[in-house]
């Protein structure tokens, strides 16, 4: 009953009312000199400095889904939990490679979107078309999945119902607010709610790494609890170490959501927004401070165990929601003015990457399919009133995952995003060092590396969810005729097979003598500053001054 969770309710209801606040003061934050342009909506006038950014993109990429899902993972499977840390690892000297150059051409063309680049690199709008739509179906899910740490925070307060409209409704009130904010104050809502949601993280998650062990009997005891849950386990893949079956699924897992992540719309539109790439250099050697934090939250999973938790009912008869891990944890092992400071870090975590996606997704909509296809001509003010638009659009989408869809197929709907977005990688990352491959070859590899990848998810089964097909990207190397129980991830071999397409298909339309989109970049508008003077794009992709 909620009545029992009253202290909880009341510290989470304040905090989220504060943070809310925030987001439609910050429709004034630094001043904007014209809101009704992408430039200041989608990118916050492309002019935050070095802690703003490190803020925003940290609260970008570690979410609240992030808070419940990777201790759940850890507490189920053991260290196969942990991928998310390695992968974090990876991706920071990926992100100084690859989106520094991004930043620097984008900052000369005044591009917003990848699909931008992608457009003015190759000369060809369909294949900008792909990736934009690409990104906006990957971003979808992973907004969704926000949804999930809020009513996993919400259903442990015993605030929920029976009915469909009862047990959404706190979501969709907090929702509705998240599209208000957004809506007025674009992409400065998250960069100002990022300080308080990353703070609140900080806190509860380093209170709980040493209070957890002082009432569990100490980290020796929590592991032998944990151990012994793991042996007991009949499912092959459970353990504290990783063991032959789930090794190679560890690497490709780890490695293809690093590539993934600097691949996904809202960690490009977090970055662009950046003053200058000094910014970004120095935002890329602070952000795995965000790793360890990320490894000290995995071993929530582990506390959890030692602690007896048993997660809530899910919305299926007889099923469990696993989501509820952490907050359950919290519930039962601290004060309830903690614990309702804990849950306000889960939601509070959950708005700041939703609005950067939702601005992500309708940025893409707005420059590649409504001004490429429907609008040629629009002004910049009707490019940031559609924007508006589409962002409240794709939030509407999101929730409507939420309450028609099951919560567990809306987690494997963003590892299934994770495979999609990788298939932009040969015309986004590779595209940013060169200029060899050929429009049709890229188009030829996105078919081929989309073909793939959705044939062997739907190949993936899950006989303890009732599902056969889409459930879960570890795809089992048998049904490639291997004699083993491994897994591997099917987004790495779905980019590994796009790539080999793309150089196949480029030597054979290079050696045939077809036709390629023209460059509208140089070499140096890849290393240009923030005192460079900028320069247009033309509808036939030609470059143009900007005075």
């Amino acid at each position: 009953m909620w009545r029992d969770h009253l202290t909880e309710i009341i510290v989470f209801a304040v905090l989220f009312v504060g943070v809310s606040v925030l987001g439609f003061v910050a429709a004034k934050w630094r001043r904007p000199t014209d809101m009704e342009h992408l430039d200041e909506w989608g990118l916050g006038g492309r002019n935050f400095g070095s802690w703003i950014t490190w803020f925003l993109v940290g609260g970008d990429l570690y979410t609240a889904y992030t808070f419940v899902a990777v201790p759940a993972l850890v507490f189920g499977a053991g260290a196969m939990g942990f991928f998310a840390v390695p992968y974090t690892v990876i991706i920071y000297p990926l992100f100084f490679l690859v989106l520094v150059r991004l930043w620097s051409v984008s900052h000369r063309h005044g591009m917003v979107t990848p699909a931008d680049f992608v457009r003015a690199r190759f000369g060809s709008p369909t294949l900008a078309l792909l990736v934009a739509i690409t990104g906006i179906v990957a971003t979808m899910p992973y907004i969704a999945l926000q949804l999930v740490g809020i009513e996993a925070v919400l259903k442990t307060m015993g605030v929920t119902g029976e009915s469909t409209l009862a047990r959404h409704a706190p979501i969709i009130i907090a929702f509705a607010i998240l599209a208000a904010y957004t809506y007025q104050s674009g992409l400065r809502a998250p960069a100002l709610i990022a300080f308080v949601k990353d703070t609140l993280i900080y806190i509860v998650i380093l209170v709980a790494v040493f209070w957890l062990p002082s009432q569990l009997g100490g980290w020796g005891a929590i592991f032998g609890a944990a151990q012994a849950k793991y042996e007991a386990s009949p499912a092959p893949g459970d353990g504290l170490l990783l063991n032959a079956n789930n090794q190679l699924q560890y690497i490709t897992l780890a490695f293809g959501s690093a590539l993934a992540l600097f691949l996904y719309p809202h960690s490009v539109t977090g970055v662009l927004a950046s003053r200058n790439r000094d910014v970004i250099k120095r935002n890329m050697s602070a952000l795995p401070a965000y790793s360890l934090l990320l490894g000290l939250l995995a071993m929530l999973g582990f506390a959890a165990i030692a602690a007896g938790v048993k997660p809530l009912p899910g919305a299926n008869p007889g099923s469990v929601d696993t989501n509820t891990i952490v907050p359950v944890l919290f519930d039962k092992q601290f004060p309830d003015w903690f614990a309702g400071v804990a849950f306000a870090a889960i939601g509070i975590g959950a708005l700041v990457p939703a609005a950067i996606m939702s601005i992500a997704a309708a940025n893409l909509f707005t420059r590649n399919i409504y001004k490429e296809y429907l609008n040629r001509e629009a002004s910049p003010a009707q490019e940031a009133k559609v924007s508006k638009v589409a962002s409240l659009v794709v939030k509407v989408g999101a929730l409507l995952c939420i309450v028609l869809l099951d919560p567990q197929f809306s987690i494997d709907l963003q590892l299934i995003g994770g495979v999609i977005i990788l298939q932009t990688l040969p015309s986004v990352a590779l595209g940013l060092f060169t200029r060899w491959f050929h429009k049709g070859a890229l188009i030829t590899g996105w078919v081929a590396g989309m073909g793939l990848g959705m044939w062997m998810l739907y190949q993936i089964a899950n006989p303890a969810t009732g599902r056969m097909h889409f459930a879960g990207s570890a795809f089992p190397l048998e049904k490639f005729g291997f004699d083993t129980k491994a897994t591997i991830y099917v987004g790495f071999v779905a980019v590994l097979v796009n790539i080999i397409f793309a150089v196949l298909a480029t030597l054979v339309l290079r050696a045939g003598k077809v036709t390629d989109g023209p460059d509208a970049t140089e070499h140096d508008d890849y290393f240009v500053d923030e005192d460079s003077p900028r320069r247009g794009i033309d509808s036939e992709g030609e470059p143009v001054a900007v005075a």
